[in-house]
């Protein structure tokens, strides 16, 4: 598995790695045997950085995870996870929070400390409070030994400038906005590099939207995004290629990158997932699916608070 550094950091990540929502069960029910053997599986095909939050799942994801690493040497994985979201509407970015759900997701892991800890979708709250109460609350935890990293999450554009010309993180993740049909995430990459703000992509199929599978319900892409990106999967099926082949070696493709965050409960998937990331991509199709997603190019919707927009 191809690996690209992340920013300043001294972490080294695989271009595709494991992202734990699913075990949280926010896409389909699932079984406890198969969302655990989807992460061993990843483990051993290299893709050993593991994204999780307490919200996935409202904790279920965190201790799911628990049981699959406490049979692993912490050196073997890298782990990250969030803090600030833990239910639809529950947010708390408090620094009493901070220091809690910290620790609570150390002991459902298993683990002394996080190598990348996120703000998670600053979005729907007075982002200011993050820059003066959050981020402090958790270099105060750094520093004593039990997080590494540290950064944000979330989907809108504005969020990455707004908190990093105010103060210094190590990290970034945006999700659902670096894919085929939507690339505006990329906007930001010189800048975050100038900045030394190491990469992370998430969500190379647009929950679903780049795949063969039937929509989640609380999907927000417009119709005719909808439309086009099935034309565009039907094009792909007609060549015998499924078109989330072609997501996930685009995203991997980006040198800017440093991993793309894919998740599954179905071990075949991340199966997939990896020989994909180590397959030549078809340009020629590739080409043709970008001409039929041109017309709906860069469309997404409103997330969060109005003003973070």
């Amino acid at each position: 598995m191809e690996r690209r550094k992340l920013g300043n950091t001294d972490l080294e990540l695989p271009v595709i790695s494991f992202g734990a929502s699913s075990l949280g069960q926010e896409f389909r029910r699932v079984t406890i045997d198969e969302a655990l053997q989807s992460c061993r599986v990843a483990l051993e095909l290299g893709m050993n950085f593991i994204d999780t939050s307490p919200f996935y799942g409202r904790g279920m994801s965190e201790v799911l995870l628990g049981q699959v690493l406490r049979d692993r040497s912490r050196e073997d994985f890298i782990l990250g996870t969030k803090l600030g979201r833990y239910d639809l509407q529950h947010f708390d970015f408090s620094a009493k929070r901070v220091a809690e759900s910290i620790d609570v997701s150390l002991h459902r892991m298993g683990v002394d400390y996080l190598d990348i800890i996120l703000c998670h979708d600053i979005e729907f709250v007075e982002m200011q409070q993050i820059v003066d109460e959050t981020i402090p609350a958790i270099q105060k935890i750094r520093d004593a030994g039990k997080v590494r990293y540290i950064g944000f999450s979330g989907y809108p554009m504005k969020i990455f400038p707004f908190i990093i010309d105010q103060i210094d993180v190590d990290v970034v993740l945006s999700y659902n906005n670096y894919h085929l049909q939507n690339t505006r995430f990329a906007e930001h990459f010189d800048y975050l590099k100038a900045k030394g703000v190491g990469i992370m992509n998430a969500g190379p199929f647009c929950a679903r939207l780049l795949t063969n599978a039937s929509l989640p319900e609380w999907h927000k892409e417009p119709e005719e995004v909808r439309l086009a990106c099935k034309q565009a999967a039907d094009l792909c099926a007609a060549q015998r290629v499924d078109i989330a082949q072609l997501a996930v070696q685009f995203c991997v493709a980006h040198p800017d990158i440093a991993t793309t965050i894919a998740g599954s409960a179905n071990p075949e998937n991340v199966r997939n997932w990896a020989n994909w990331a180590e397959t030549p991509m078809d340009e020629t199709l590739l080409t043709e699916v970008l001409a039929i997603l041109e017309p709906i190019k860069d469309i997404g919707h409103i997330e969060g608070l109005p003003e973070n927009n």
